[in-house]
């Protein structure tokens, strides 16, 4: 065993001499939210999607949470689709988490812990966690799809906390 010292990425930039500015995506990048609400029905049933917020594919993504009433018996998962004028066909329906019960009313249920909120991903934009080697510059739809229907009505909110980093 061995007692060592470590600097993550930002602080070892800005020990370096010169220093090294760091990429908004990981130090001083600007926070930015968005908040979409949608209103589910009674008997809306599996494979309904609503979409929530959208968000830039150069984006990091800071936290992405449901806030919801108690939709009876309903799940849904928490993904990325195109958007209307790009189609609008699903990228990755379960990209953030999947079978999220909505069936109890939350405050705030943080979803965004699929491929995006881990340890060694943490830093990643959106394309990145997609696995693609460049930005499309392009932007996505943040949707909920259910997995169980819904046997009550009820409203269900995501709010998304993100930083638009640009290059690097």
């Amino acid at each position: 065993m061995a007692v060592v010292q470590v600097s993550s990425t930002p602080v070892a930039n800005a020990d370096a001499k010169p220093v090294i500015r760091n990429s908004a995506k990981i130090a001083e990048g600007n926070v930015l939210s968005s908040i979409g609400s949608v209103a589910i029905a009674n008997g809306d049933s599996i494979g309904s999607v609503y979409r929530m917020v959208r968000v830039r594919s150069g984006t990091r993504i800071e936290s992405l949470s449901l806030i919801c009433d108690a939709v009876t018996s309903a799940a849904a998962d928490v993904g990325l689709y195109q958007t209307a004028a790009r189609g609008g066909a699903v990228v990755d329906a379960d990209f953030f988490t999947a079978a999220q019960t909505i069936a109890t009313a939350s405050q705030g249920l943080q979803v965004a812990h699929g491929n995006i909120l881990k340890a060694g991903t943490a830093s990643l934009r959106l394309y990145e966690a997609l696995g693609l080697t460049n930005d499309p510059g392009i932007e996505y739809d943040v949707a909920i799809t259910l997995t169980a229907a819904a046997t009550a009505a009820g409203n269900v909110a995501a709010k998304c906390l993100y930083v638009n980093s640009g290059p690097g």
